[in-house]
């Protein structure tokens, strides 16, 4: 009986004491969730580690913003888009997440688009590339700070495509490859270009000797310039292996855009190659790029990657939109974040208002190598803007 009144007291107690859920209303949580096992678990725990130097960064340390303590949940969605949408919904709906940030490919990323909206928080999407994501399949609580397949795209047929130049590419058959297909094509048709074809493969193509059969079979007699586009994600060297079938026999200038550091161990013998990328950690000059480079090699004995810098890139958005908007109500933080500007291992961003896209820089390199490096340096030949490469707005009706 007086187990069961200090039982009803304490009860009272709570209901009318605030206090009692202070430490609740003091804590600000973001879900990351990415792919940390699978065939492409390099870009999910990637991601994680820029996220958590970031969050570092931003707070000088102390993982504290607006008074309130950070804390940071994660979770492996296995390369499966169900999985990441279930993490999704069950860090809105059980674990009180504010915001989330994911996912590390653009099919994950898509089942998860839907759920932001459904439970009204924000999703910021890092480092997906598809275009849909911010096209037919955005809503209002999706913000990238993620390359854009359409930069990519577009700004690698901004640096080779002329009038008359004849063009093919090379593609994996999913959401990233097939969406990069889509706005490279467009971009070569805007700029004179001839579209010959392309070959979309499967994800986990590793012979690509009858794909090139076919490639020459519908280029080598054409006149004129020709060209060969290889967009390929994950560990597989694909430009290297499609150089093994010599496609120079028959005049055709095959490229392909910036890589990570272990592809590019296998890109030195390539020296003089031209393209476009995403992040290489020693072009860009500014206070954030030099602390993540010089911290990340005192820590982990590496420069920061392509994934790294795009992780420290989304808690960069989080902490300037929080600083701003002193909430983590998703009402009140998107009119703030749209059109915001906010800085990044690349240099500064800028969410645009219309589809919540990170407007960015894109980096024309050459490769060169390097007394002591153990893999080609991308050297940069200029700087491409966002706003130059211009990607459409695709999400309007």
């Amino acid at each position: 009986m007086r187990a069961r009144i200090l039982m009803l007291a304490l009860m009272v107690v709570s209901v009318f004491n605030p206090l009692v859920y202070a430490s609740q209303d003091q804590v600000i949580r973001i879900g990351f969730i990415g792919s940390l096992s699978g065939p492409v678990a390099f870009m999910g725990k990637q991601t994680l580690r820029g996220l958590k130097l970031g969050l570092e960064y931003g707070t000088q340390g102390t993982m504290r913003i607006n008074g309130k303590k950070i804390e940071l949940l994660e979770r492996d969605d296995q390369f499966k888009p169900d999985v990441g949408k279930q993490h999704l919904i069950s860090y809105f709906r059980d674990e009180q997440v504010d915001i989330a940030v994911g996912s590390s490919t653009s099919g994950v990323t898509k089942a998860m688009l839907p759920v932001a909206e459904r439970y009204g928080k924000l999703l910021i999407v890092e480092p997906a590339q598809a275009s849909s994501i911010t096209g037919k399949d955005w809503n209002p609580y999706i913000f990238r700070t993620g390359y854009n397949s359409w930069f990519y795209a577009a700004s690698n047929a901004m640096i080779k495509v002329r009038p008359g130049t004849h063009v093919m590419m090379m593609a994996q058959n999913y959401s990233f490859g097939k969406d990069t297909l889509n706005a490279y094509k467009s971009t070569v048709e805007r700029l004179g270009g001839h579209w010959v074809g392309a070959e979309l493969l499967p994800f986990s193509t590793t012979d690509f000797k009858a794909p090139m059969q076919r490639v020459f079979q519908k280029m080598k007699k054409l006149k004129g310039p020709k060209v060969l586009f290889i967009a390929w994600a994950g560990s597989v060297n694909a430009y290297a292996k499609v150089l093994r079938e010599k496609p120079q026999r028959y005049d055709i200038d095959t490229y392909t855009g910036g890589n990570t550091i272990p592809i590019l161990k296998g890109f030195k013998k390539f020296k003089g190659m031209e393209g476009t990328s995403y992040y290489y950690y020693k072009i860009p000059k500014n206070p954030m790029n030099d602390w993540l480079t010089k911290t990340h090699l005192e820590r982990f004995n590496s420069p920061p990657d392509f994934f790294v810098a795009g992780g420290m890139s989304a808690a960069s958005a989080i902490l300037t939109a929080l600083k701003t908007a002193k909430t983590t109500d998703a009402k009140k933080l998107i009119p703030v974040m749209e059109g915001m500007s906010f800085q990044t291992p690349k240099g500064e961003m800028q969410f645009r208002k219309q589809d919540h896209q990170a407007l960015q820089d894109s980096y024309h390199f050459r490769l060169t190598t390097q007394k002591g490096v153990d893999h080609a340096v991308p050297e940069l030949i200029r700087i491409l803007s966002g706003t130059e490469v211009d990607i459409p707005i695709q999400n309007q009706p």
